[in-house]
């Protein structure tokens, strides 16, 4: 009489199995969806002339270009 008892079990176990890989999917697809993105925009950071770390480019001033256009020529 084992052989029927042993095929439930193994039936048990292999729905109790899918169930939670599709709820992991779930949770997956969730998280996913609801991510607040992490792109590579806010990943940039900047220093700035003091050493100083921040999430706004430098502003170039004009004449700073203008020194750097005399100097190499």
């Amino acid at each position: 009489m084992a052989g029927p008892n042993n095929r439930f079990i193994k039936k048990q176990k292999t729905e109790k199995r899918l169930k939670k890989r599709q709820e992991k999917e779930q949770k997956k697809s969730d998280r996913k969806e609801n991510s607040t993105g992490g792109g590579f925009d806010s990943m940039i950071a900047y220093v700035d002339k003091f050493g100083n770390i921040t999430s706004e480019p430098p502003v170039e001033r004009d004449e700073e270009k203008e020194e750097t256009e005399e100097k190499s020529q």
